[in-house]
């Protein structure tokens, strides 16, 4: 009888087994849970999905997400490359998507993000590398006249636009380093706006790529104006050096003055998957095809932002995806051989 409970018994075990160790903590991370090594696609399902890559990216208002769709129409190769362009709650919370959302490969992220990972997730530099630093998406501080300097804003309201956008994470985030305490809103830009103009918001802060709709068109009274903010060691680590001048906002900036400011790097990055696993093949197939075809974003017909796009561009903190490098050092080495 023994005998038979014991038999029994492990059988139970043997079969509970997996359950038990998926839901141990150390396993909830789901990217670590994919299969690594797929058998050869047979039918029809596993063809299509043998060559496609998930890219998170933003908020369907946003740039992130326009910048992801231009992606997939030139990167697009029918069964070979397919790439889904993926809606998110904003592009600050794309890096939370990347480590835990089965089927997201790659994501656009700002590059301050990392801040926030520091301590739930020590390690998040080792755990996603960089493809390609996108573009600068900069500061722009926007204030009434009767505000002078970033300390007259202490105390003041302020518009960090809603929330899941570049400006409602990263603003505060800039304010902080400043040291500038005020009353933060997180309301849309263009009622922000309006309430400037009544002189109930003292300013409105911006994080994207310039030049702003908003004050290209926008007819402003005297005195309204972008505050400047200097480049110091304490940006260094996620930011860089960035300027507005009157060739972008000709009715809020005098021909020939500039104002320093900073702006955050949107950076495209992949999980960091093993390097023959399935789906770091998929992310560097991927990656050859936009590093080869990256002058057909750059033709009329896409966003401007890609003509100024440097794919040797390194991003702080993190590590180039290795295909990625692969493909540069492999041009850089082509380059050397011909006469």
């Amino acid at each position: 009888m023994n005998t038979v409970f014991s038999s029994r018994l492990l059988f139970v075990l043997a079969v509970l087994a997996p359950v038990i160790l998926a839901l141990r903590p150390g396993n909830v991370d789901a990217q670590a849970r994919q299969p690594q090594r797929p058998s050869t696609p047979t039918s029809e399902k596993e063809k299509m999905n043998a060559w496609t890559v998930g890219l998170a990216g933003g908020l369907l208002e946003g740039a992130p997400i326009r910048l992801a769709a231009e992606i997939a129409r030139v990167v697009d190769d029918g069964p070979n490359m397919h790439v889904l362009p993926i809606v998110t709650r904003g592009a600050t919370e794309n890096l939370n998507s990347l480590l835990y959302l089965r089927g997201v490969d790659m994501a656009i992220i700002n590059s301050d993000a990392l801040e926030e990972y520091k301590i739930q997730v020590p390690e998040i530099q080792r755990r996603i590398t960089y493809l390609l630093n996108l573009f600068p998406s900069e500061l722009h501080i926007f204030v009434r006249p009767e505000i002078e300097s970033l300390q007259d804003l202490v105390g003041k309201k302020v518009n960090f636009n809603t929330m899941g956008t570049a400006a409602a994470y990263s603003g505060p985030l800039i304010f902080s380093r400043l040291g500038i305490n005020v009353e933060k809103t997180f309301i849309p830009h263009q009622v922000a706006l309006e309430q400037m103009r009544k002189g109930e918001m003292a300013a409105v802060l911006f994080i994207t790529s310039k030049p702003v709709d908003a004050f290209v068109r926008g007819r402003w009274e005297p005195g309204f104006k972008f505050l400047p903010v200097n480049y110091e060691s304490k940006f260094e680590d996620y930011y860089l050096p960035a300027e507005l001048g009157a060739s972008e906002y000709p009715n809020l900036i005098k021909q020939g003055e500039r104002v320093s400011t900073i702006a955050v790097p949107t950076v495209l990055v992949a999980f960091n998957w093993p390097v023959k696993s399935n789906r770091y093949q998929r992310v560097a197939r991927f990656t050859d095809y936009l590093f080869s075809r990256i002058d057909r974003l750059q033709a009329p017909g896409f966003d401007p932002k890609w003509k100024s796009i440097n794919l040797t561009a390194t991003v702080p903190g993190l590590a180039r995806f290795s295909a990625a490098q692969e493909w540069l050092d492999s041009q850089a080495r082509r380059a050397r051989a011909s006469p």
